[in-house]
């Protein structure tokens, strides 16, 4: 077998431990365990996961379980003791720590005064939004590799996982890909577990002929034309008060109709090694 099928059969076999982590965060995930889904020995297999994805598994752990629980306290009042817990921390002084640590702020200050505070209604402050923040672009035409993503926008880093592994075994990797996602449904019509995006990338150059593009991945054409595009900086979990101000202020303010096409994010830096209050996306409208 040559390098590039054993990486592949690596490729596959981590592949099923994110996809384990990702649907059992509320649970504990014990090291053997997920040796054994790898089929890797308990000895090493953590070793070729860091080599692999660029960090360990506790720190994947930590860092879904923190991105998801940022998301709790931004979007929802379930208690904090109660996001700690389902966090996997046994007391509530531990995941304060830990979590000032990675946002910059304790949990309580982050449901009250988090990048999504800049979203609300304005009561006094010079923090809140403003029409100007919001610029029209003309974007090009895109086709985009993808990988489907059904469920919570917040676990569609799972369908990047997929996404990665897939243009890595076929040696496609490269630092000037854009990484964009794709939503279809509205949140607050469609239920979570419903809801259909994709995870994208735009290579910088075409595919060789050589390669198939094959399941899980397909190509996904991105409209051109006029798009509002909005600039967030800060935490993933922030971007549902983006985009009820975007639709809900900007749009029925600024007199342009949206367009019959989904919008699309694009993630300019990455969360594995951007600290969440760094991380910049860009949301992206379609206009008529």
């Amino acid at each position: 077998m040559n390098d590039s099928g054993n990486r592949a059969r690596y490729e596959t076999r981590l592949a099923r431990v994110l996809d384990h982590i990702y649907d059992h965060l509320d649970e504990p995930l014990d090291i053997e365990r997920l040796a054994d889904i790898a089929c890797l020995s308990p000895y090493h297999w953590h070793r070729i996961y860091q080599a692999m994805y660029g960090e360990t598994v506790a720190t994947t752990v930590r860092r879904l379980r923190l991105h998801r629980a940022a998301g709790f306290l931004a979007n929802s009042s379930i208690p904090i003791a109660e996001i700690a817990e389902r966090s996997g921390y046994s007391s509530l002084q531990s995941f304060s720590r830990t979590f000032r640590a990675t946002f910059g702020m304790p949990p309580a200050r982050h449901r009250k005064q988090g990048t999504h505070s800049r979203f609300r209604p304005a009561l006094s402050g010079d923090d809140q939004m403003t029409m100007r923040e919001v610029v029209i672009r003309n974007v090009e035409p895109m086709d985009i590799l993808s990988v489907d993503h059904v469920g919570p926008y917040m676990q569609i880093g799972k369908a990047f996982d997929a996404l990665f592994g897939w243009l890595s075994k076929h040696n496609l990797l490269a630092a000037q890909m854009r990484m964009i996602a794709v939503y279809f449904d509205d949140p607050g019509v469609v239920e979570e577990n419903a809801l259909r995006s994709k995870a994208g990338v735009l290579l910088p150059h075409p595919i060789q002929a050589s390669v198939t593009v094959s399941v899980p991945v397909s190509v996904t054409h991105v409209k051109g034309g006029e798009y509002a595009v909005l600039r967030h900086k800060g935490p993933y979990s922030d971007m549902r008060a983006a985009y009820e101000w975007l639709y809900g202020t900007w749009l029925v303010q600024s007199g342009r109709e949206a367009a019959d096409a989904p919008v699309f994010e694009e993630y300019l830096n990455s969360p594995k090694d951007t600290a969440p209050a760094e991380l910049l996306t860009e949301i992206c409208l379609p206009l008529v």
